[in-house]
């Protein structure tokens, strides 16, 4: 049995309450900053396919143009 009162019990579990959320809280910090910058990555990328997709798609039009001008007469 513990020799502790009931008082020093509830201080104890308090205590651990404590460390628990601030435990609790960095994990948080750093899963939000981690979504932050994950976000920005994707945000990043997505920008960067949409340019891809834009030059790919003026290569495609030009290309018809292209095939009509470099014909072989024969």
């Amino acid at each position: 049995m513990s020799n502790q009162t009931p008082i020093d019990q509830i201080a104890e579990r308090v205590e651990r309450l404590l460390l628990r959320y601030e435990e609790l809280q960095r994990t948080n910090a750093l899963l939000t900053s981690q979504v932050e910058t994950l976000t920005h990555e994707r945000d990043a990328l997505k920008s960067r396919l949409g340019a891809a997709r834009a030059r790919v798609d003026a290569l495609l039009e030009r290309i018809p143009d292209n095939l009509a001008t470099h014909k072989d007469p024969t």
